[in-house]
């Protein structure tokens, strides 16, 4: 599976292509400099992975990058890594379909993080925790934000409590509520008791 990096500026396509090999040393990553070329592009070099989208390309305006990507390719993740600000676009682009908002001012460490919540699997986070991947069984991350959930607690205390950023947090929902099936915070938590992971 392949990994497509989009911006227009080259330090910070090389720089995400190994950030990226952080997370899976093993994938392909292919650099691209402005949307007009994502298609031609996947169809030389495989069905993506992950799209990490610039929002400032010389052929997008706004939003457009993300409302192109995910009309033509509405199953696959797509991680908004800006300059932009995270309190004028970061609701705009979840909106529009983005899976993470991550500014480029983030340290290393915290662009990792998101981007790793996007990119491993389920067996994989599963085989990580050393629990099984089945539909009854969630991974230790996803049941700290069960109970977190259940505490009423909101992004940011999630956020402090783990130790990583709010955008992170927002990707580890995006993942759970995939997991289980549901689009909310309250139908997670009906799922999680229904299903005794609650104890209730």
């Amino acid at each position: 599976m392949t990994v497509y990096v989009i911006d227009d500026h080259p330090l910070m396509r090389d720089a995400l292509t190994m950030l990226v090999h952080r997370v899976k040393p093993g994938l392909k990553i292919i650099p691209i400099h402005k949307l007009n070329v994502v298609e031609s592009t996947v169809e030389k070099n495989g069905p993506p992975e992950l799209f990490c989208l610039d929002l400032q390309l010389p052929d997008t305006l706004g939003m457009s990058g993300v409302q192109v990507l995910k009309a033509k390719f509405p199953n696959v993740p797509l991680a908004v890594v800006t300059s932009a600000s995270a309190s004028e676009y970061e609701s705009r682009c979840l909106e529009a379909g983005a899976n993470a908002f991550i500014e480029k001012s983030n340290n290393p460490t915290q662009i990792i993080a998101a981007l790793r919540t996007l990119l491993i699997t389920e067996e994989e986070e599963a085989q990580e925790d050393a629990a099984p991947a089945g539909p009854t069984k969630l991974s230790k991350r996803q049941k700290q934000l069960i109970l977190m959930l259940d505490q009423g607690l909101s992004n940011r205390e999630i956020a402090e409590k783990l130790d990583i950023s709010e955008h992170t947090v927002k990707v580890h929902f995006w993942r759970l509520f995939r997991r289980l099936g549901v689009n909310s915070r309250t139908q997670a938590l009906h799922f999680a008791r229904t299903n005794g992971w609650l104890g209730i």
